[in-house]
């Protein structure tokens, strides 16, 4: 698979209305995705939906969306999220979800799926998509779930070091905590930091002078770095482009 510097995010949780390009059903991914790509992005991460707009981890609505972006963008890795939120809370029905996408043919099959540490049940879910052939993003939002990686002794494509919420005057200094901590343990995994909202851009600038991979698009962030509103996903990728080379 071939090394990500910018992994275009494109809608996240993020609700029907929240951005007038949004993209929720398989063909507005596969526009998004190939918009994306076009402006520079070298992979793509996304939440796939159901028929009325929600989350779903069902191999029907994985399949379909995988399938549309594949078709959009040939050759370009992608990844889902199996965020527990997606499955109600409930980490026996995430993984019978997952489970589940064994029976997809391997090309409709995440080339990736984000594991989060914080979440019950992570290392048996990352067992099941290791043996669907998926690979694992571990997400680590804390000097915790570094720790917890590191105890797992899971390894894994590449570790998403999250900065979710808090002041974005703190971000960077959140980031480093979580890094050092990561290196501290020896941790394999190539690191791609990010950050959401309001330290989107900060952590984007960050992530490039440190020469880690990134990743930005409208699950992050709906405005440029000085709040102008953006057309959409490429419109993110672009700026972030022009920030990191």
């Amino acid at each position: 698979m071939t090394e990500i510097m910018l992994k275009a995010c494109l809608n996240g949780s993020r609700r029907f209305g929240e951005h007038p390009a949004l993209p929720l059903t398989p063909l507005q991914l596969a526009q998004e995705a190939r918009e994306a790509c076009e402006a520079g992005a070298s992979a793509v991460h996304m939440h796939p939906r159901d028929e009325t707009g929600r989350e779903s981890l069902s191999a029907a609505h994985i399949g379909a969306a995988v399938r549309e972006v594949r078709r959009a963008c040939p050759g370009m890795p992608v990844g889902v999220s199996t965020g527990l939120w997606i499955s109600g809370g409930d980490a026996g029905e995430r993984r019978r979800a997952v489970r589940g996408w064994a029976g997809l043919p391997p090309e409709d099959r995440p080339d990736f799926a984000s594991v989060n540490l914080s979440e019950p049940g992570f290392a048996e879910l990352w067992h099941d998509l290791r043996e669907l052939g998926v690979d694992v993003e571990a997400g680590v939002w804390s000097t915790a779930d570094a720790e917890a990686l590191a105890a797992s002794g899971l390894e894994c494509l590449r570790v998403l070091v999250e900065i979710i919420g808090g002041p974005a005057g703190t971000a960077v200094s959140r980031a480093h905590a979580v890094l050092a901590r990561l290196d501290e343990l020896g941790v394999p995994g190539r690191r791609l930091l990010h950050g959401e909202e309001e330290p989107t851009w900060i952590l984007v600038d960050e992530a490039g002078q440190m020469g880690l991979a990134t990743r930005v698009g409208l699950e992050d962030v709906l405005h440029s770095p000085v709040g102008d509103p953006v057309a959409g996903n490429a419109d993110l990728v672009r700026l972030a482009m022009a920030r990191l080379t």
